[in-house]
């Protein structure tokens, strides 16, 4: 049961994907998932286009040109079962790569969901720093300045010069 617990707080797998203890295997829960995104992101790519253009060509060169009788798709009714081969290529490729799509969303989702609580995170941290700036400008208002101390200091060491004097004065009668 622990480990089904960990499961659910994992974000790195989408949450639709996570499974109860009693569906897992020996092996990896999420190949399929990962087969899927393997998939979508082969066929995006040049390569995968070019090889099926490269096999789509040959396979027509081949039952055009080949001797009659190692031909197995006739050009006669229209190359019939590279019909059916591109179809069921594409009736496969279409859900694969919406499931794939599907795992990316959930993903985002989750990475959305931790930008935003960093976001909050960071929101707080930065009101509450400006809080303490403020505070510490008031109450550095309420300190005293460099100035405000000489010129406390001068004015005690001027009445203290005066006093001297008037000592000196009431000694020297």
């Amino acid at each position: 049961m622990a480990r089904a617990d960990a499961d659910d707080r994992r974000f790195d797998t989408p949450k639709g994907i996570r499974r109860s203890p009693s569906f897992r295997g020996s092996g990896d829960s999420d190949r399929f998932g990962r087969f899927t995104e393997w998939v979508a992101r082969g066929m995006g790519t040049p390569g995968f286009l070019l090889a099926l253009s490269v096999f789509a060509i040959g396979w027509m060169v081949w039952n055009t040109v080949a001797p009659e009788d190692l031909r197995f798709d006739s050009i006669a009714i229209g190359f019939t079962a590279l019909t059916l081969v591109l179809s069921l290529q594409a009736s496969y490729a279409a859900p694969l790569i919406l499931l794939a799509q599907n795992r990316q969303d959930d993903r985002d989702r989750v990475q959305i969901e931790q930008d935003r609580q960093r976001a909050e995170r960071n929101l707080a941290d930065t009101e509450y720093l400006a809080r303490e700036v403020v505070a510490l400008r008031l109450a550095m208002r309420d300190l005293a300045s460099k100035e405000f101390i000489r010129s406390e200091l001068r004015a005690i060491l001027d009445e203290l010069d005066r006093r001297d004097d008037e000592e000196s004065e009431h000694a020297a009668r």
